[in-house]
């Protein structure tokens, strides 16, 4: 077995390690320039199981990712989860703006879009993995690739890494670890939940993970005969849609209202657009109301979404709408010889896309004029489940955060043991916002290694 010796040892080169690597690679070397006793440059080793780093920043924001969000922290913090103070100290060490100018600073340009959304200029996420691996590189950090991790065990003062190494078992002694091996979102990408059977030898409380920012599935979305898992509320993205799944998926609405409905109360509203998808009820609409769901799901809550498509209209103002439209097509003459029913839908067609029109007409047979308003205020369906890991955007819960103290991401319990990016009990809202987590709880974390050297 090859012993391999390290200062700092972080294991998954994903946005958090990378990250983590970078900033201690550039702490240790600003250290060195300020005149610093220590005279050699700590080694700095990622440990990478996936045959490339970053595979996962590779599908954010479907292959465009949206790496951060330029709110300030007041509104920012906002979209946080559970406890956004935890994460204040690192969101002001690399707040957003300073998380551009970063990325500038190693040649990768960006754009800001509605909502205060960062992507690169080219809108490709690729150019952010490479962006961070010549960073990480340029500034002395190893990464090495096809590397699992097979156990730690922390002996006098250093974690002993034990590893496979492309065929090769090796042995790294580390007197710094960096746990930032994701949660357990997009399994095919790395993130199988390894680091938080790690952080739990070492004493760590893990809060309970779910999948958060996923596709919530309504009644009759899919086909679901003779299936099971490992939750009764978990749906698989693969299964068969079931007829209302084919009228609706691929289906994307605008400016529309979504409510959810836990035991019979209204625990939250969202605005925006929403999808409609292989996968359920998606968007970023519904993305935001996801985690909620999936924990009132678990918990044996009874949940429905109210599906407002004309928020901007009062009920009285759209009745009266509808009643004008009516008469205008009742005085058109290409209507002289219609049906009643075919009038109906030339009345939909003005109130909805014309895509929608069969799924509203399976919800609402009756066709009656006087209830239009009222089904287009409030267009219920009753959600049975949630698709999982394989497809959700983050994980929620994780390493507790009340045993890792906030302004260095170290670990109470252990000494030389940080914590970074998903593995931690933070999440967030789609926006950015979870990369930006990813990004400045590495980065702090980074520094706080090799500070602490």
């Amino acid at each position: 077995m090859r012993i391999i010796d390290t200062d700092i040892a972080i294991i998954g080169a994903g946005a958090a390690g990378l990250m983590a690597a970078i900033a201690a690679a550039e702490t240790a070397s600003a250290s060195k320039l300020a005149g610093c006793d220590r005279e050699v440059v700590p080694k700095i080793v990622v440990l990478e199981k996936m045959h490339r780093p970053g595979r996962k920043i590779m599908i954010t924001g479907k292959g465009r990712c949206n790496f951060t969000n330029l709110k300030a922290w007041e509104e920012f913090s906002h979209a946080v989860h559970p406890k956004p103070n935890f994460l204040k100290p690192a969101f002001f060490n690399l707040p957003p703006n300073k998380l551009v100018d970063f990325f500038a600073n190693y040649g990768l340009s960006s754009v800001v879009e509605r909502g205060g959304r960062a992507f690169p200029a080219s809108y490709m996420a690729s150019d952010v993995v490479d962006c961070l691996s010549y960073a990480a590189k340029r500034n002395g950090a190893e990464i090495y690739t096809k590397t699992a991790v097979e156990s730690i065990e922390r002996v006098d003062r250093y974690f002993h890494i034990r590893a496979n190494k492309e065929g090769e078992d090796v042995l790294l002694k580390a007197q710094k670890l960096i746990i930032a091996t994701g949660g357990l979102s997009y399994p095919s990408t790395g993130s199988t939940g390894d680091g938080y059977a790690w952080a739990r030898a070492f004493g760590h409380k893990i809060v309970a993970c779910l999948p958060s920012l996923t596709a919530i599935v309504p009644q009759g979305y899919k086909i679901l005969d003779g299936y099971s898992s490992y939750s009764p509320y978990h749906i698989d993205r693969t299964l068969p849609l079931a007829e209302l799944g084919k009228q609706l998926c691929n289906i994307q609405l605008k400016n529309v209202s979504l409510a959810a409905i836990i035991d019979g109360n209204e625990v939250a509203r969202e605005f925006g657009d929403m999808d409609f998808t292989d996968g359920g009820i998606e968007g970023p609409i519904g993305f935001k109301l996801s985690r909620r769901i999936v924990k009132a799901l678990e918990n044996g809550s009874k949940i429905r979404l109210s599906l407002d498509l004309k928020p901007a209209v009062e009920m009285s103002a759209l009745s009266s709408r509808i009643d004008d439209l009516w008469k205008e097509i009742e005085k058109d003459r290409r209507s002289q010889s219609a049906s009643y029913e075919k009038k109906f839908r030339v009345l939909l067609r003005k109130l909805m896309p014309e895509e929608l029109i069969p799924a509203y007409l399976k919800a609402f047979p009756e066709m009656k004029i006087r209830s239009l308003a009222k089904n287009l205020k409030s267009w219920e369906f009753r959600i049975i489940g949630y698709v999982g890991y394989e497809r959700a955007v983050v994980t929620s819960g994780g390493v507790a955060q009340n045993e890792i103290v906030a302004k260095k991401l170290q670990s109470k319990l252990v000494p030389g043991l940080y914590f970074a990016g998903e593995i931690l009990d933070l999440d967030a809202d789609t926006g950015g916002y979870n990369l930006q987590i990813a990004f400045c709880t590495g980065y702090l974390a980074g520094q706080s290694a090799v500070k602490d050297l």
